[in-house]
Parts: structure tokens; sequence; C-alpha cells
């Protein structure tokens, strides 16, 4: 079942767009929901301390209860439905719960999963293939790799002559989510070499399995080694040597990238798979230590500051974009003067903010913010932040129109940043935001800059973005942000509004479910009860939906029992049946975040296939 921030909007260039694919670290329901947060006026908050623990480890759903209750629903779903919304939502939801491997060694639902991949349905075999990666269980590797190779025992698993596209790229995102998964090291070699067999291969008819590949390969980081492993003469011929250490792994992704190559491989080096190239690095050099992390570091930033900063139209734009985006993950606020490297980064994202082309210029705000709360290792590790956050207020106040409401979400995500390394707020950003808010008369914009607000924990806003809620009435999506951005900052004050709110809105269903997922934030313990009662008497199946969706992401274990009756119940609709499959993946999930969020975290939606995100069937739109 699919839904997800692709469909923010048909305009790409909004901000709604970066924050439907990034939003899902900041809400984080399940840690509020189970963290003993307990608001004034519920039974728990009578209780003592001691007793409030015990309440607290009541709301995170049972081993007993998920094994009992929840996989007994799904795979009897699994057993006797045939609505593709049942099927994909159960699979995925199992996938999500996981299992440990029997006697035999082997994975029930592993076996369970297998058996869709022959559907006559393209989306149950295809989602079967993903599914398969979210369970992670090692003994799948092969039956992926042949999935995504179009291999002999791919063609009779899907019972076919030939594995569709589609799940050949599903494959590949799957071996992706399991390499990630994997603490084994020589798996994740494994895994790594037949992805960059994908990529070293000619380009296929689309570029969705080389854009899964791409994608994957930066998911599965193989072990930094201090010195290289000998490889006999035919284990040289072949990809083994870029996939032996890490520090392989990013000299292979460096040649891939680099312009200068791309003549000499044209036929394998399509500049959309090249666009995921730069995240795949990013990913890579995550936690990578001592001299030789540091030079291949400065390696891959010169690469990426000179596909930004190329304003011909040599290096196509999707290239710029990501670049942008790489660099916010991969720079800090050292200050070690202008020719160190994090310097040299932090103007070159200064000059697209200000000089560059549409969709870079938006990202490179996104990267100022993320530069700008990361401590260097220098003399002065935090030297460069007050240059991020004079460029951020400045094209706040005096940026065009359409930078706008970037610059304040940008804002938002440097001081949440910020928060969690212990480090204060800069004043004057807040100010600024608090002033650009009560000036924004806009629905397009009023999100980014309340969500802003929100993710500064600005105390001092809840009355302005109360105002802006109630300003926006017309608007279910300007008050749904609005909403949200109150349950971001986390001040129990406003709660009574929102539940009035939320009796206001049972017909009006995105606004319904921001509103819950607002109280879930703020930690109310009776906006499950409630749900469950509206869910009873929903009639619209956008309704049901919201609300089951509302409930998963919520994370409550008393959610479980009505959501069961959701999905076994014959008077609901198919599609309405398969949300509750998914709320009850969400709600028991092995993961405190979804799992797609590993791959749509900073990742360039604009270098998009349609396996990606789009049209509600891409790996980013499954719930």
């Amino acid at each position: 079942m699919t839904q997800g921030g692709g469909d923010a909007g048909p305009d790409l260039t909004r901000w709604d767009f970066w924050w439907g694919f990034n939003k899902d670290p900041y809400l984080n329901l399940k840690s509020h929901i189970h963290d003993g947060n307990i608001q004034t006026g519920s039974a728990e908050f009578f209780l003592g301390h001691g007793q409030k623990e015990q309440a607290k480890e009541t709301l995170r759903p049972t081993k007993e209860q998920i094994d009992n209750v929840v996989v007994p629903a799904l795979l009897e779903a699994l057993a006797k439905e045939r609505h593709n919304d049942i099927v994909t939502g159960a699979m995925i939801a199992l996938a999500k719960i996981g299992d440990d491997q029997d006697e035999s060694g082997e994975s029930r639902f592993q076996k369970e999963i297998v058996k869709f991949l022959d559907d006559s349905s393209q989306e149950i075999a295809e989602t079967a293939a993903v599914a398969l990666g979210i369970l992670a269980d090692e003994g799948s590797i092969e039956i992926l790799v042949e999935l995504m190779n179009d291999g002999p025992m791919g063609r009779k698993a899907v019972g076919s002559t030939q594995v569709s596209l589609r799940t050949r790229a599903f494959a590949a995102y799957g071996l992706g989510l399991l390499g990630y998964r994997s603490g084994d090291n020589e798996l994740r070699k494994q895994i790594a070499e037949h992805l960059a067999d994908v990529l070293t291969s000619p380009s296929f008819a689309t570029r969705d399995i080389k854009i899964a590949a791409m994608v994957a390969f930066g998911l599965t980081r193989v072990d930094a080694v201090e010195a290289v492993p000998e490889l006999s003469e035919d284990e040289m011929k072949g990809n083994l040597p870029h996939v032996v250490s890490r520090q392989a792994q990013l000299t292979f992704l460096l040649d891939y990238f680099n312009e200068r190559n791309v003549r000499a491989n044209k036929s394998t080096r399509h500049y959309l798979v090249r666009a995921h190239a730069p995240r795949s690095m990013a990913m890579l050099l995550e936690d990578l230590t001592g001299e030789e992390a540091k030079t291949q570091r400065t390696a891959v930033a010169e690469m990426l500051m000179e596909a930004v900063r190329d304003r011909s139209d040599y290096t196509q734009r999707e290239l710029k974009m990501s670049a942008a985006l790489a660099l916010g993950q991969i720079g800090n606020c050292d200050d070690d003067g202008s020719k160190a490297i994090d310097n040299k980064i932090r103007a070159s994202l200064r000059e697209v903010a200000s000089k560059g082309r549409q969709q870079a210029r938006r990202f490179s705000l996104i990267a100022l913010s993320q530069i700008g709360a990361r401590a260097g290792i220098g003399e002065k590790p935090w030297g460069g932040r007050e240059e991020v956050e004079s460029a951020l207020t400045k094209t706040l106040g005096r940026g065009k129109v359409q930078l706008k409401p970037w610059a304040g979400l940008a804002i938002g995500v440097q001081s949440w940043d910020l928060l969690e390394a212990g480090q204060s707020l800069d004043t004057t950003s807040i100010l600024a935001l608090q002033s650009a808010t009560k000036d924004c008369r806009r629905p397009a914009d009023i999100g980014a800059y309340v969500l802003g607000l929100g993710m500064s924990k600005n105390v001092d806003a809840i009355n302005l973005i109360m105002d802006k809620l109630d300003y926006f009435t017309g608007d279910d999506e300007a008050r749904g942000y609005c909403c949200v951005a109150l349950g971001l900052i986390g001040d129990p004050r406003p709660v009574e509004q929102i539940q009035v709110l939320i009796e206001e809105a049972k017909y009006r269903p995105d606004l319904l479910k921001q509103a819950a997922i607002s109280l879930g934030l703020l930690g109310d313990k009776a906006i499950v009860p409630k749900l469950v009662d509206m869910l009873a008497n929903a009639k619209g199946m956008a309704t049901q939906a919201a609300i089951a969706t509302a409930l998963g992401q919520i994370g409550d274990r008393n959610s479980i029992e009505p959501l069961v009756e959701m999905l076994q119940s014959p008077k609901m609709t198919g599609g309405a049946r398969g949300f509750a499959a998914v709320a009850l993946g969400i709600v028991c999930d092995k993961e405190m975040l979804p799992w797609n969020s590993k791959i749509g975290q900073d990742i360039n939606y604009r270098a998009n296939s349609t396996t990606l995100t789009g049209g509600g069937t891409g790996i980013l739109d499954i719930l």
C-alpha cells in the first residue's frame, strides 16, 4: 500500500516535498508515546514515579501481543485475502515486525512472502521483493540477487520468462535495506559487489534498476580496513576490488561520479544514476576516521563543489542538486581559514544559495542549515556557525519570495540539530522567523515557517501559531502544519484546542491525521481512545485510512485490538482494511523510524525514477 512524500503537490520546487521525505526523524512519534511524557489531567499524571514507569511501558506493544494477536491476523490475511491493498499491507507489516529463524535456519515470514513473487498483480509481486529486504533475513540474499539480475532462479520465482524491470529495481532496494541491517561484513561485501556489477553493466532501457543499485550501494557500508587485502588474478577482474573496504567503495563512486570519466563510460553511466552517487558517498563517509578518511572526505567535497558551482549547462542540474544536498552531510562549522575544506564547502553553498539554479538554491539552504549545527574538530569547531545563520536570516528577510519559506524551514532544521547537540539558539534567527510567520498570508508558505518555529522548540511562538491556526480556517493543509508545529514545540497548552479541532475534522481526513499526530507528539494519552471511537463510527474510506494511519504512527499498544478488528471486518472496504494492516506494521515495527526513511533522508527526489517516487507507486511512497 502506498502513500508518501510524493503526494505533497505538483510543484516539485515547493518546500513541502523536502519535508515529506525528511520529516520522520523530527516527528518520531513512537519515542513520544513510549517515553512516559504524561500530560497533566491524564490518569497517569497522578501516579508516583515508579507507577509512571510502569504506565509508560504498557504503551509499547508486548512481544506476546505481537506474536499472539498481530502476527496471526496478518498471516490469516495473507492466506485468505486477494485485495491488493490488504495483501501488500500485510506483507510489509510482517516484514517490519520481523521474526527469528526456525530450527531449520529459515524465516517463517520469508517463506510466506516469497510465495507472492509470482502473483499476477505487479504491485503485489514487487512489494514482495522489497518486503524481503525490509525483513532483512540473510537467507533472502540469493533470491534478491537473482531477481535483480533477472537470473534463472529469479525467473522461476516470478513464474515468467523474465523478471519485470520494476521487480528488479525493488529487489535492488531490498538488497540495500538488507545490507544496511546486516552485521556480517562478508555478507555486505557480497551484496555490494552484486550492486557494483549492476552499476558497471550497460544501461537498461529504464534507469530504475541502476538508480536503485546506486542508492542501495550507499546503504551497504563495508568495514574500513588499514591494509587492502590481497586478491587473486581472477578476483581482480571483477568488481570485488571496489568493495573490499569502505575506502574502496568511495574510490569507486568518486570515479563513477567524475564528469571527466563519463565519455569513456557513456554506455554505463547515465547522469540520473550518477546523481545518486553524492548521497551514497556521504553515507559511506559517515563514521570514517583517520588520515585516509580525511583525504577521501576532501576528495569527495572538492568534486561535489566543482559540480555544484558549475554555472554552465555542461553539468546537468540534477547533479548540482545532489551535490548541494551531499555537501550538507559532509561539511561542518570548522573555521580553519578560507582555503580549508569546510570553509570552502560553506562558501560554495552560500554562492549557490544566492546565484544558483532554482532547486539547487533551495537545497543549498537546507545543506547550510545542517552544516551550521555540526561542530568541527579544529581549534574553532563552531567558527562557521555565524556565517550560516547570517545567510539564512538574510534570505528569510530579503530573499526572493519563493526562497523565503525554504529559509524559514532551514532555520528550524539548524535549530533542531543545535538543540540535539546541546547548543543555544541564535536569537536573531528565531526573531526573524517569528516576524516572517506573523506577516505570512500565503497558505502555501505558512507551513514552512511554523514548522521552523516548531523545530526550534519556540514556546514563545505558541500563541502566534495558534493565531495562524485560526487565520487559515479554509485551508486544511496549512492548519495541519500548524498543528504539527505545536506538537513539535512540546508544550501542553494547545492540547485542549487541538482536541476540539479533532472533533471538527471528522470529515476532513488530512487535517484529522495531522491534528492526531500533534496530540501524539504532545503526549496526550487520551488521543488513542478517541481515535479508536472515531474509527468505529467512520464511514468514508479516506477518514478510515487517516485514523488508521494516525493510530499506527502514534504507536500505542491500545490501538492494536481495534486495528485487528478493522483488518478482519467484512464491512470495511479493502482499501480501509489495507490501511489497518499498514498501521499494525507501524505500531509493531522493529525499528523506531519508518523503514524507507533510510532511503528518503537527504535524497535528491528530483533525480527521479518511477520506482523511487511518483504516482504513489515508488519505494518512497510505500507506508
